[in-house]
């Protein structure tokens, strides 16, 4: 061991360890990479959060499996990279500023003006925009900090730029009219994973279309009345027999009085409304997809901020939902509104505003995307990348069969310039990627650049190379890319991952990355998502706080199911807390009984076990187990099963190691006086802990960084962070050690259970008579009765092949091994018959009454399913009870 002056605290206290050995990572440069190293690389980069960001838990779990798989795969002698950086965040970093701007000056940014605005937004930046880089640090995330990159630095910028013009050339932008998700009081496009959708009770309005010159109706439902302004056609099924004559007549407008005409179009559901559908091409993508196979004028009803425009007549000037009152009201007035009824719909929102999002008609830059997403199909296809789970990879492919152009341009100040220029003299338009001194077409220098912003997602889905320098072919560029892996949410499979993967073979003529590992959403312990509304969030720097980071990195884990969303009580971080205790008092309870003369550095256990006298039975298994764990633990991170990883060893190092082995050695240390006994189970409990810590790392950091050093010897590496990953020694593997072990295990805890049951004080020793008729056995027995003495308080064992039960006896079988444990003058009999008879009545009444309740059906109808399964549990754990109590009674009646 390292430290000879142990001055260990009882009480394991992360907040003195953890900010001390982050700091000693960080001035080593353990984090650093370099693309000169003969290491194999191992790269990840992080998908960025928002400079607006702040640590939620998602985060942290995102980020907790990045920085195991860096960990792990560091100690496995790889060059590892995980690149860390920010996103600009167009729309949400805006309304930021825009929001601080009016509260603190009471300013709007149109008063500041587009160049002064921005200005404020990179100071915004500056002073706010890495505060989520120093809370990842306090996660313990060991990325290469030296490389922090941020959406719009100048090397990311030239990228987006370069893009842009390449894709122009191609012919794969162009500038069109479409239906895009609009913001108005963002004024802006938005994308679709922008739009909140929430079921809300809206209604549903029947209006009666006049037919030219026959005095009758034609009668349509809408949600949204307020946009028949700008009808240009009724649409109706062609297969619907009801409307079959009226197809190619003429309807009036009300209120405008414009003539329209009725079609037939497959797309229209004869069961919605009466079966008959407005068009509105310009504020509806279904009713623009009609308008182009009609070719069908579109008229815009309303204008950006969400008022209406000219072309709504004496509506104009009014907001939306105004004009929808005023417009039933006329309706009704005019008799030509028929009925109304209620209408469940999912109404979008503006996910940085909450404002109702408008289906608008808009001229927009867009990127043709299916020529780039036939080649992504193809490599996820193909395997050349992987989903994990593998569930995802259908969903990606639905998604990329049926993908849409991309609608690249925002009405933003902040965010990358769209790199178009136009001549205010001859009006032609120009695409470069640095601003013309003049016009290409006529010479003049009176040119001005596109209003416009791109997307916030035409950046990030340059992320795995542009971090990298490209452009230019960098030595980190050919050394790092591609990416080993991307750890990400479902929830941008679509509108980030498929894009980088277009975007990689696009550029580099590569992939980005291997394996996409998509893992859970955190929800509240209710199933609830997470969110600022509902106030059911946990604050993962609070819990850091109170926890510790291991322990909250712990948790995180345990709970994680490949794929599976998480419900998240602030309650479960106590099981890393506890577990953070449980190691560190493993380690104290060594270092107690650490005599330095013992201790030998070139300790192999699998030489000593084949060779030392002194070796036992305990010895020989918790070698085998170990390195049992080694392999399952090794195997389960290669495949990303993160929570087989931790629990497997969890279960070891709580159970086999401290429960078992440590309390089994301790007669050893404390009792003999046989020196190279206690060597032995010194040297080996000790070399256990070692490099148990070792596989723990990826997970728990700090807590195994702190132990470590203390057992580190002269010739380790400097941080268990860059010390070899353990192997496992398959010839330490003794399938027969552990069957024995095992049954020993399951005889002692036959006995514990016993003694629980029937209430012995713990002080009190028992006697114990065990019948067995196999030789081999019962041989095992004999040779290792004082770990039963030990473990289970016993004071003298009777083994027979055959023997009478003794009165007064609890019983029990083991694999064919008969336990018996009598009860005289441990406890008093009639009273625990007493005791006994109460509770086993007690319990009798409980199931009775949760009887009643579960077969209630208006409890069954009304409760919510989580609470009828858990009184259908509370029921079977009582009915497990009973039969245990009374088989309990039965025994002691027996003996009476």
């Amino acid at each position: 061991m390292a430290d000879r002056n142990l001055n260990l605290p009882k009480v394991y206290n992360p907040k003195n360890v953890e900010d001390k050995w982050y700091q000693f990572w960080m001035e080593k440069n353990y984090f650093g990479a370099t693309p000169h190293s003969k290491r194999k690389p191992y790269t990840i980069v992080i998908p960025p959060p928002n400079i607006t960001d702040v640590l939620h838990m998602g985060h942290a779990y995102n980020n907790t499996i990045q920085d195991i798989l860096i960990r792990y795969h560091r100690m496995q002698g790889f060059e590892t990279l995980w690149l860390p950086g920010t996103d600009h965040a167009g729309i949400a970093t805006q309304n930021v500023v825009e929001r601080e701007l009016q509260k603190k000056e009471g300013l709007t940014r149109h008063d500041l003006g587009r160049e002064k605005f921005v200005e404020r937004i990179w100071r915004w930046r500056d002073k706010y925009g890495n505060i989520i880089i120093n809370q990842l640090k306090k996660l313990g995330s060991s990325c290469d900090w030296s490389r922090t990159r941020f959406t719009m630095d100048e090397g990311l910028s030239r990228a987006v730029t370069e893009v842009f013009v390449r894709l122009y050339e191609k012919g794969l932008i162009y500038r069109g009219k479409y239906i895009i998700n609009w913001c108005p009081r963002c004024q802006t496009a938005i994308s679709d994973e922008e739009v909140v959708h929430r079921d809300e009770e809206g209604t549903l309005w029947f209006i009666r279309y006049p037919l030219k010159g026959s005095g009758r109706f034609i009668t349509v439902a809408t949600t949204r009345p307020e946009t028949m302004l700008g009808d240009t056609a009724v649409a109706v099924h062609p297969n619907d027999n009801r409307f079959q004559k009226v197809v190619g007549q003429t309807a009036i407008l009300p209120i405008i009085g414009r003539e329209i005409p009725i079609i037939a179009d497959e797309y229209v559901d004869p069961q919605f409304g009466t079966g008959a559908v407005k068009v509105t091409p310009a504020h509806d993508p279904n009713d623009f997809e009609i308008a182009q196979r009609h070719n069908l004028p579109a008229v815009v009803v309303m204008d950006v901020d969400g008022k209406m425009s000219s072309n709504a007549g004496k509506y104009a000037g009014m907001d939306r939902f105004k004009c929808r009152k005023v417009l039933v009201e006329d309706l009704k007035a005019q008799k030509l509104l028929e009925k109304i009824k209620p209408y469940q719909l999912a109404i979008g929102h503006c996910q940085r505003c909450d404002t109702v999002v408008e289906p608008y008609l808009s001229e927009q830059w867009f990127v043709k995307i299916k020529p780039l997403a036939k080649p992504a199909l193809k490599v996820v296809q193909e395997g050349r990348i992987k989903f994990i789970p593998e569930k995802w990879t259908k969903v990606y492919e639905n998604w990329m069969v049926n993908i849409r152009d991309w609608c690249i341009s925002r009405q933003l100040w902040w965010g990358h310039r769209i790199p178009v220029y136009y001549c205010d003299e001859c009006g032609k338009m120009m695409v470069k990627a640095s601003a013309p001194q003049k016009c290409d077409h006529c010479g003049s220098t009176r040119i001005h650049q596109d209003e416009d912003v791109l997307d916030t997602w035409f950046s990030s889905w340059l992320w795995p190379f542009s971090t990298m320098g490209w452009p230019e072919q960098t030595e980190d560029l050919a050394f790092f890319y591609p990416t080993d892996v991307l750890v990400t949410a479902p929830d941008i499979i679509f509108f980030w991952v498929a894009r980088m993967i277009m975007a990689g073979l696009e550029f580099t003529g590569n992939i980005p990355f291997r394996y996409v590992y998509i893992h859970g959403i955190i929800r509240d312990e209710i199933g609830r998502k997470m969110s600022k509304s509902l106030g059911n969030g946990i604050d993962p720097l609070e819990m850091i706080e109170k926890y510790s980071a291991d322990a909250v990195r712990f948790s995180l884990i345990m709970l994680t199911s490949e794929g599976q969303d998480i419900n998240l009580a602030e309650s479960k971080f106590e099981m890393g807390r506890n577990f953070s205790n449980k190691i560190w008092n493993a380690f104290r309870f060594l270092a107690l009984n650490l005599d330095p003369d013992l201790i030998e550095t070139d300790f192999d256990p699998t030489i000593e076990i084949k060779q030392n006298s002194h070796i036992e039975l305990v010895d020989r298994w918790i070698w085998s187990r170990f390195n049992h764990t080694i392999e399952q633990t090794t195997q389960a991170l290669e495949n990303f099963k993160f929570n087989e990883a931790l629990d497997g060893f969890y279960s070891f190092f709580w159970h086999d190691y401290c429960d078992w082995y440590l309390e089994l050695i301790k007669p050893r240390l404390y009792q003999t006086d046989n020196i190279e006994t206690k060597k032995l189970v010194l040297n080996l409990a000790l070399r256990i802990l070692k490099d148990s810590m070792q596989l723990l790392h990826p997970v728990m950091p700090f807590i195994t960084e702190e132990i470590w050093q203390h057992l580190r010897k002269e010739s380790d590496a400097q941080s268990v962070m860059i010390a070899p990953w353990p192997v496992a020694d398959l010839q330490a593997i003794d399938e027969t050690a552990e069957t024995e072990m095992q049954l020993l295990q399951e005889l002692i805890s036959s006995v514990r259970n016993i003694r629980g049951e029937m209430n012995v004080p713990p002080a009190k020793k028992a006697n114990l008579f065990i019948q067995c008729t196999d030789n081999k056995t019962m041989q095992l027995l004999q040779n290792y009765q004082i770990y039963i003495q030990h473990l289970a308080a016993v004071d003298q064992i009777k083994l027979a092949k055959s023997l009478t039960k003794p009165p007064f006896s609890a019983s029990a079988v083991v694999r064919g091994v008969e336990l018996y444990v009598p009860l005289e003058g441990l406890i008093d009999i009639d009273k625990e018959k007493v005791r006994l008879q109460k509770e086993i009545a007690r319990l009798e009444e409980q199931v009775k009454a949760l009887n009643i309740k579960l077969t209630n059906p208006n409890f069954l109808e009304k409760a919510p399913p989580e609470v009828v399964e858990k009184e259908r549990g509370k029921k079977e754990n009582f009915v497990t009870n009973l039969e245990k109590l009374k088989k309990n009674l039965a025994s002691l009646a027996e003996s009476s």
